[in-house]
């Protein structure tokens, strides 16, 4: 069952990264999905804070696919599918199965309705950003375990 929170700010949705960065472990993919400008990097960047890593420095890899942040818990590879044409394959173009093949890490894809129906071996955390106006969102979280 989805768990839906809701967020009144940015603060709002910093927090929730936050929250969720606390939680995660190496092996762990976070899909995000929402329309342009819902605040996938926002959620990012809480992720990221939690795990003592400047998000200041977290930025959309929108042009770059990829952006590796090494934290002291495990390296986070922040990857963005927004340029990735919707009819080729996503996961081949930016070299998934080998960032999720690395035990130390949590990946964390934006726009990943495009990878279509690519699976994955570990736990997924499916999180849905949706705008209601301005400033507020409604956010469902799914975790996934691993499979069998």
């Amino acid at each position: 069952m989805p768990e839906k929170i809701s967020c009144k700010s940015h603060d709002d949705t910093f927090a929730i990264g936050e929250q969720l960065g606390r939680e995660l472990q190496a092996g762990d993919v976070v899909l995000l999905r929402g329309e342009l400008g819902a605040g996938k990097t926002v959620l990012t960047k809480g992720i990221l804070s939690a795990l003592e890593f400047d998000p200041a420095d977290v930025t959309s890899p929108s042009f770059a696919l990829v952006n590796l942040y090494p934290t002291s818990k495990f390296d986070v590879y922040h990857i963005d599918l927004w340029r990735v044409n919707e009819g080729s394959d996503g996961a081949f173009e930016v070299g998934l199965d080998d960032i999720v093949a690395e035990e130390n890490s949590v990946v964390i894809i934006e726009w990943a309705e495009r990878l279509g129906d690519h699976r994955f071996g570990g736990r997924v955390v499916d999180v849905s950003i949706e705008i209601r106006d301005d400033d507020s969102r409604a956010i469902w979280i799914v975790q996934n375990e691993a499979l069998p």
